[in-house]
């Protein structure tokens, strides 16, 4: 499957994310794949909000490398920017998390050679400069 989809603002963005969050079963893999400022946690936000996780709870784990959401599905948002090598990842625990909730990886570019071969990559770019965002979504059937 793949599809390209063109938000105009960060609540487009939530949307969309909400609309793919509410197609998942639980135990999917998303990696997102975009430069700084392109929507990432806005669109994760959205996902949260499609799982029945409080949108509000979200915000980039940066510094925490991993944030855990959910008391039914969860969600484990993950941010791989620090990560430079295998020795990095494994110390982020995220072979752990491997099939207990969906896993939302941020800076997926980092980690590529390691992400299973069944997830979903949404790769965001801006088509201009202001809020709109193009994403070209790759793998798993959402439909």
């Amino acid at each position: 499957m793949e599809d390209s989809i063109i938000t105009h603002s960060p609540e487009e963005t939530e949307a969309l994310g909400r609309r793919i969050g509410a197609k998942l079963k639980g135990d999917e893999i998303i990696a997102l794949f975009g430069g700084l400022g392109m929507g990432k946690t806005a669109f994760v936000r959205g996902l949260a909000d499609g799982l029945g996780i409080d949108p509000n709870e979200i915000s980039s784990p940066t510094f925490a490398i991993v944030h855990e959401h959910g008391n039914g599905k969860k969600l484990y948002h993950f941010d791989m920017y620090r990560v430079e090598s295998w020795d990095d990842l494994y110390s982020t625990g995220f072979f752990d998390y491997l099939g207990r909730g969906v896993i939302v990886t941020e800076w997926s570019e980092n980690i590529e050679g390691a992400l299973p071969d069944q997830r979903i990559n949404i790769e965001i770019s801006a088509p201009d400069h202001d809020d709109t965002r193009l994403f070209r979504i790759t793998g798993t059937d959402l439909s």
